[in-house]
């Protein structure tokens, strides 16, 4: 009997083994392809659990078996993340349901699209505002699984500081409510006499026993998806949180059924301020000084993102609804400066928000003005409200798509996308990183979270060159080794996957690597959920399913 037939019996949701699921279900949005053998649609938190007790039974017939379970949603993760050869579990079917929207929280599954979400919190004049620049495609299980974070972090931080409780199917098949617990509760928990309860207690006593490795070991950046997040759930005595570390799993704990969001009423009111540097060397006094006046997002994009929005402009009049004539007069100002002055080295966009408009733009308006006096050789200009800076965010947003979807005959890479360093650093980092990446023949976009030190760089690469694996894996060696000398992260948002697993104990060391196996094993004894991502994959075993 094969595999689809036996799942046949096991659950009642789709189980499907047909070309076109199988194809879609290999790639995401990274380097690699990876065929399932099964794509099988849950219909609900029974089903999953059906499914890790059969692939449990599996493993203990026999270990060597390949039957693993691997959840996936949108399919836009960049690291290769959702990719498996075993069995897929398609989230977005059956397990798309807002459960309900409260007064600041939310309850739903982890197959609704952010977009979905967001219109139904916004009806209640809340958001979750972790969101991504793929916010138009992407799932909230997606940000739970990778811990995302995006434009605005500066001010808001990552979904992991939203989420206050997890079920999830653990390794048992049963479904567990999973949420900070501190004082009694925790008392309680770690004297339960259950599966659980059992897991509380080795993981409280992995913290205990190895305070000083995990403390060492902790990001010293805003932002980090990689590894597991053992430095922030606790100390496993007075506190033990773990559904915050299930935030940037990647789906190798368990399978996420149903998360409760804590939300925030955002101001209505934005305004921008734009602006834009000939060369790197303002970046230095420009950072601190912007961060200063405490804006809400502090986000840019490079000279050939530029580029790249200025040969497809019609695809952005597309993404804003508005017309070519209308889109170029919404651009003639940022025309006439590039006629004067030239293209922008690095754009800067510099949000504010506020309940008034006059609010927001008066506080824009105040670092525009003293950038003038203080900079006049900078070029600056004020985007009054949302409308007029929404042209700005549309190209810092899509850029990667056009990227994929668009230039020919060259494929996207993303493999060094998502590095952090302390903002501080950017303007001694930044040149040492252009003097690395020129020595690649690559064309690449930069573009990034600058008031994080979180950026994103994505090559295009040529299918046919021969030394595409070797450059792969020197030049991440090289940017890494650039990155960790500034105590930054390899990933601060689209987290390890395939793509970083193998650089993972460059980034943590030995010991706490060790950690995070010790960990995974607690978790997942029979390493059934999402194997190789996060632990246990080397790089030639990633680069076997390398496809450029």
């Amino acid at each position: 009997m094969s595999l689809a037939d036996e799942l046949r019996g096991v659950v009642r949701g789709e189980v499907k083994t047909d070309d076109a699921t199988l194809t879609r279900a290999s790639r995401d949005a990274s380097l690699f392809v990876v065929k399932p053998e099964v794509v099988v649609a849950p219909q609900d938190a029974q089903d999953i659990c059906a499914l890790v007790k059969f692939a449990a039974a599996k493993k203990t017939a026999d270990p060597q078996t390949h039957v693993s379970l691997t959840a996936r949603s949108a399919g836009t993760d960049m690291s290769g993340g959702p990719l498996t050869d075993s069995i897929v579990l398609d989230m977005t079917p059956h397990f798309n349901r807002i459960i309900e929207v409260g007064k600041d929280s939310a309850v739903v599954e982890p197959g609704v699209y952010f977009r979905d979400f967001d219109k139904a919190t916004q009806a209640h004049g809340l958001e979750l505002p972790s969101y991504t620049a793929s916010r138009e495609i992407n799932t909230v299980g997606g940000m739970v699984a990778n811990d995302s974070g995006g434009e605005k972090n500066l001010k808001y931080g990552k979904t992991s500081r939203y989420v206050e409780s997890i079920d999830v199917v653990l390794a048992d098949g049963e479904v567990h409510t999973l949420r900070r617990l501190e004082g009694d509760a925790l008392v309680a928990k770690l004297k339960e006499l259950s599966f659980e309860g059992d897991l509380y207690r080795r993981v409280s006593k992995l913290l205990t026993s190895h305070g000083p490795v995990i403390e060492h070991a902790r990001p010293t950046v805003s932002k980090n998806s990689s590894g597991y997040a053992l430095w922030d759930i606790g100390d496993g005595v007075r506190s033990l949180d773990l559904a915050r570390l299930m935030c940037g799993a990647q789906g190798t704990l368990g399978i996420i059924t149903k998360i409760r969001f804590g939300l925030v009423q955002p101001e209505k009111y934005s305004a921008m301020t734009i602006i834009m540097l000939k060369d790197l060397s303002d970046l230095g006094a420009i950072i601190p000084d912007v961060l200063t006046y405490k804006p809400d997002s502090f986000e840019s994009y490079d000279d050939n993102t530029f580029k790249l929005a200025a040969k497809y402009f019609p695809e952005f009049a597309l993404q804003m609804k508005m017309g070519l004539f209308k889109l170029g007069v919404a651009f003639l100002p940022e025309v006439w400066m590039l006629l004067s002055g030239g293209i922008p080295k690095l754009v800067l966009m510099v949000e504010f928000r506020a309940n008034t408009q006059e609010e927001a733009t008066a506080r824009a308006q105040k670092l525009a003005d003293d950038i003038h006096i203080m900079r006049p050789h900078v070029r600056v200009r004020v985007a009054r409200d949302e409308q007029a800076a929404r042209k700005y965010w549309v190209i810092r947003r899509e850029s990667f798509n056009l990227l994929r979807k668009k230039v020919r005959n060259m494929r996207t890479a993303p493999f060094i996308d998502d590095f952090v360093v302390p903002p501080a650093s950017l303007p001694e980092f930044l040149p040492k990183l252009q003097a690395i990446l020129k020595n690649y023949d690559l064309f690449e976009t930069i573009a990034g979270h600058v008031g994080d030190g979180n950026f994103h760089i994505i090559p295009l690469m040529d299918p046919k060159r021969k030394d595409d694996v070797h450059i792969i894996d020197e030049l991440s060696h090289r940017v890494y080794d650039l990155v960790l000398s500034y105590h930054g992260s390899i990933t601060g948002e689209h987290n390890d996957g395939m793509i970083r697993t193998p650089y993972v104990e460059k980034m943590f060391g030995p010991d706490m690597t060790e950690l995070f196996r010790d960990i995974k094993h607690m978790f997942d004894p029979l390493n059934i959920f999402n194997p190789g991502k996060k632990v246990g994959t080397t790089w030639e075993e990633s680069m076997k399913h390398l496809d450029l």
